[in-house]
């Protein structure tokens, strides 16, 4: 059995990268002789602010703590075969903690984000002079492996990384099944996200105030508060226990994306959420998502305006349509996108890089 310790920057089941990744993973690594044991940066008290205006005090309290268990960690004696980082082993500063154990233990660097932009979230912005420019390439650098999640993540990895292996995000099908279910009173359009990816969904309004002139529709969100003027929005809390289910209640779901680079490093996970269920996604054809959404077959394509309100009437109106897309969304994921399929992938990458 080869023991690996993962070094996430969150608490467990809380963000969708990691959740979707390493986290879902683990399982099913775990029949393929690999052991994971996790330990996260930050507590979950920590994490229930992080992403809220104020409470600077229990923020810069939970960076404390997390620094000194990173410490802790290292001075110590680690039993672990392997240290797998997803994105950072700290949010903050620069690569120290990898660097020291890349001396003693292989590292393998996971990430799933254009994270080398130093992006931060409207809550946190005064800590991007806190983010360390060059540390993604850093960890490359010191990695024995790299994986990530898209083509376009790798091209900059393999300009600083020995080994490079692009594993995308996956979808735990056997969660994810396609059941029947009653038709919805009014077809609900849905998108499910977090806080920080809520400003792609924002720029949708005049998209969504145009289809209420064409079609009747309920308007859902999954993992944020958002008010829409003209476009009543129904917001419900992400929780883990009825994510699923919550999404399973779509008749189409949107992904909508800035052209800019941070999209074109996103790895479609809510694309695959929406397709795994047999909803057909309509989404813009940024980065991987021109990939994983075949145009007119899987779910639809719409670069402008215009575009997403045709795409989106067409769904509305045609029951069979989106039972034909989303029957083909899900073979997509499962051939393509399913964590059976790829953490093969992934546990060939661990035992190279322990070897």
């Amino acid at each position: 059995m080869i023991r690996v310790v993962a070094m996430t920057p969150y608490p467990q089941g809380q963000v969708p990268g990691q959740r979707y990744r390493i986290e879902q993973w683990a399982p099913l690594l775990r029949k393929e002789g690999i052991e994971i044991v996790f330990s996260p940066f930050l507590s979950r008290r920590a994490m229930d602010v992080l992403y809220q205006p104020g409470h600077l005090v229990r923020k810069i309290e939970g960076m404390v703590q997390g620094y000194l268990k990173r410490w802790a960690e290292v001075l110590r004696r680690n039993p672990a075969d392997l240290v797998f980082v997803y994105r950072e082993a700290a949010l903050l500063g620069p690569a120290i903690f990898e660097r020291l154990l890349a001396k003693r233990m292989p590292l393998v660097l996971d990430f799933d984000d254009a994270i080398y932009l130093r992006d931060t979230s409207r809550a946190n912005a005064w800590i991007r002079v806190l983010k360390a420019k060059w540390k993604t390439q850093t960890i490359c650098q010191l990695a024995s492996h790299v994986t990530v999640g898209n083509e376009f993540l790798a091209q900059f990895a393999s300009r600083h990384a020995r080994a490079v292996t692009v594993v995308p995000s996956t979808i735990d099908t056997d969660l994810y099944e396609v059941r029947p279910r009653p038709a919805n009173p009014r077809p609900v359009v849905g998108w499910s996200g977090s806080a920080t990816t809520l400003a792609h969904l924002r720029a949708l309004a005049p998209v969504l105030r145009r289809l209420r002139e064409r079609q009747d529709f309920e308007f859902r969100v999954i993992g944020g508060e958002l008010q829409m003027d003209g476009v009543p929005v129904c917001c419900k809390p992400w929780r883990p226990d009825t994510e699923v289910e919550d999404v399973r209640e779509f008749d189409v779901g949107v992904m909508p994306l800035a052209d800019d680079e941070w999209s074109r490093g996103k790895c479609g996970l809510k694309a695959l959420q929406y397709m795994a269920l047999g909803i057909p996604p309509v989404v813009s054809p940024v980065g991987v998502n021109a990939a994983i959404v075949e145009d007119g077959v899987s779910g639809f394509h719409a670069r402008t305006e215009d575009e997403w309100v045709d795409r989106m009437t067409l769904l509305l109106r045609d029951r069979q349509l989106r039972r034909a897309l989303g029957d083909e969304a899900r073979k997509t994921v499962e051939t393509r996108f399913s964590a059976k399929c790829q953490v093969p992938r992934m546990a060939q990458v661990i035992r190279e890089a322990a070897r």
